[in-house]
């Protein structure tokens, strides 16, 4: 049994159809990409998946498990890293991670001293707003969060769009470790760092997914999303 199973996804917005009966599988373990041209329906298809936006019709599995009959399932067992900012940035980066961290029966001071928080280098900024601070450490927040449950599933948008170069690797190392550890990983992406990182990739475009036999990068996959 495939450990995510999507099955004809339908979603429209108006008498427009975004997506038109996506479907697609992940075995556990691998870390899939969706590429597309910029407002083909990635960032759609990867809500209806965490569960941020609600499909017209169709069907998702997660080892099984319908989160349509129960959302508690999303909670169960997906992070989300939207490309857009989730966090609350009037708030102290502390304060956000008490929000995320609440009933997950982690330590944030554990997480801190030797854990995911001191390798993403956010223990120095426990004390600052989230409006202080930078792009790349916003980013690394909001992917600390999403994990702050251990979810098995992390689904990611554009995670190293418009970050220096540093940050972007800091996310490559820990994706590879996240996956070492026996997570699952679905993400879109136009760098080309994070797509080799990738099992296999599927192509977005006019509503329709298919899988490439290849993963093509640089001009390849430009030339692909024309």
């Amino acid at each position: 049994m495939n450990f995510i199973e999507v099955n004809e996804i339908r979603k429209s917005y108006g008498k427009r159809e975004i997506l038109k009966g996506v479907s697609f599988f992940v075995k556990k373990g691998e870390c899939v990409a969706l590429a597309g041209a910029n407002g083909c329906g990635k960032s759609t298809l990867l809500g209806v998946l965490a569960g941020t936006l609600k499909a017209a019709s169709g069907e998702i599995l997660y080892n099984g498990e319908n989160p349509f009959e129960n959302r508690r399932v999303f909670q169960k067992y997906v992070g989300y890293v939207p490309q857009e900012n989730p966090l609350m940035d009037k708030l102290s980066v502390y304060d956000n991670l008490r929000f995320w961290y609440c009933d997950t029966g982690r330590s944030i001071e554990n997480d801190m001293e030797n854990g995911i928080l001191k390798e993403f280098g956010l223990d120095a900024y426990r004390k600052y707003p989230v409006s202080k601070l930078s792009g790349g450490l916003k980013k690394r927040l909001s992917i600390v969060c999403a994990l702050a449950a251990n979810p098995q599933i992390l689904i990611m948008d554009e995670p190293g769009a418009a970050l220096d170069v540093v940050c972007k690797e800091d996310i490559k190392r820990y994706l590879i470790k996240y996956r070492q550890e026996g997570g699952t990983v679905i993400l879109t992406s136009h760098e080309e760092a994070e797509l080799l990182l990738c099992d296999r990739m599927y192509l977005l475009k006019d509503g329709i997914l298919s899988e490439l036999s290849d993963k093509p990068v640089g001009a390849a996959l430009l030339e692909r999303l024309r």
